[in-house]
């Protein structure tokens, strides 16, 4: 596994890893790293250069900087292996007027679709990424981007006497999802496919949110990439993973553990078992697990149920039907109950009886009468801190979620505080 060992989250360290880095890492004589939040690749050829991703628009000059020493010639072509910016931030920057841009199927389409939801996507991002990322008060904007060539199923092509083949192998983040294999050199480079930290459980749909990837399209992906028989395999962050071996051992444990989970959850649908059961009894065979460093096993069972059964939860009936959240009578669930205070006590028995997700439910309804009740946000600071305390912090999306909601809670209470 190539996650690198931190006190925090291993994808925090990753994302962040180019902080510190003062020239570009040789992975073979003409393929240099330039590190980013997703990294940069230089293959160098006799007859210029090639470019796997730009990095990110917020360090485009310090990646240009890096990989500089390296080059070889003009730069003919830079593939981009997925439609967010973090991939291609840097394009103008290292665009030469002749250089050929190739992207994926449905690359343009992708991105248009999050450039029109970034109020809605922005704050949530900003939620979740925004201590790890630093990007500061006026963040620079990703650049207009529209590539070239896109690849329908396959593309291949010759430079500089490498041949190479772009393969569209969707759903590790983005449908428009591409690996770059060089057949002689027995490389592939796969971007995120496997998500940013590999030989770990897939995040179907994100946090954040995003069009949910599909299980089935996943593994298809992923099965192209074993047949592939790489003797080194480059993914968008951290160390290349080498030996046919040792990659062939990753991707087989990885497809098992997916198709695990599918089956699993399939089979609870079929057995009459409610998603959020099946998202708790969850576990992988021993043989099976793997790293939960960005999805998480449980989150993929409730992705993959949505995406054979769709939005509606029987089990919710007629509300659901009509847009009608149960949280909209918490305040008179509150009142009903005997007030906040009546809430708020038991939801601390409930801490103190190590079930604070029965504590938080509580402190919700509590809030909800009065979204300033001392002794609720207290209660439910403790349970966050419980979830917090119990995750180990090993998953970053889980880790910066739970802190985010643990500094707004402590800055409701400083409210009160100051009167």
């Amino acid at each position: 596994m190539s996650g690198q060992k931190s006190t925090g989250p291993a994808l925090a360290s990753l994302v962040r890893q180019g902080d510190a880095q003062t020239e570009a890492l040789a992975i073979t004589p003409f393929i240099f790293m330039a590190c980013d939040i997703s990294n940069a690749y230089l293959v160098t050829t006799s007859d210029g250069d090639l470019l796997v991703n730009t990095g990110f628009m917020d360090n485009a000059d310090r990646n240009v900087a890096l990989l500089a020493p390296h080059r070889t010639g003009p730069l003919r072509r830079i593939v981009l292996t997925q439609s967010h910016a973090d991939h291609f931030g840097g394009v103008p920057e290292f665009r030469e007027p002749e250089t050929q841009v190739i992207g994926g199927p449905g690359f343009v389409e992708n991105w248009a679709d999050m450039k029109r939801l970034q109020p809605f996507f922005g704050p949530r991002s900003g939620k979740l990424w925004g201590a790890t990322m630093k990007r500061g008060a006026n963040p620079k904007a990703p650049p207009e981007v529209t590539p070239d060539v896109l690849v329908d199923r396959e593309l291949a092509f010759e430079q500089g006497g490498r041949r190479f083949v772009a393969i569209h192998t969707p759903e590790g983040e983005t449908t428009d999802g591409l690996c770059l294999w060089l057949p002689d050199e027995r490389i592939v480079f796969t971007g995120n496919l496997f998500g940013p930290v590999f030989a770990s459980m897939p995040f179907l749909c994100t946090l954040r949110g995003d069009k949910p990837r599909s299980v089935r399209r996943y593994l298809a992906s992923l099965e192209k990439v074993r047949a592939l028989g790489a003797e080194i395999l480059i993914t968008g962050h951290g160390e290349p993973i080498t030996g046919a071996d040792r990659i062939r051992a990753d991707l087989e444990r990885m497809h098992g553990a997916v198709s695990y989970v599918r089956d699993f959850t399939l089979d609870g649908m079929n057995a009459g078992t409610s998603m959020q059961e099946l998202m708790r009894t969850i576990a992988l065979p021993d043989r099976l697990k793997i790293g939960e460093f960005h999805g998480k096993v449980s989150w993929a069972v409730r992705t993959i149920w949505e995406e054979y059964a769709g939005w509606f939860r029987y089990e919710d009936g007629t509300t659901e039907l009509f847009g009608s959240p149960r949280s909209a009578i918490d305040a008179e669930l509150a009142q009903l109950t005997g007030g906040p205070m009546l809430l708020a006590d038991r939801a601390a028995a409930h801490i103190a009886a190590g079930r604070p997700l029965e504590a938080l439910h509580l402190a919700a309804i509590a809030l909800a009468a009065d979204g300033l009740h001392s002794a609720a946000l207290h209660a439910k600071l403790a349970a966050l801190d419980a979830l917090l305390s119990a995750s180990g912090g090993s998953n970053l999306s889980e880790t910066m979620w739970l802190r985010a909601e643990i500094a707004a809670v402590k800055a409701a209470q400083e409210a009160i505080a100051a009167g």
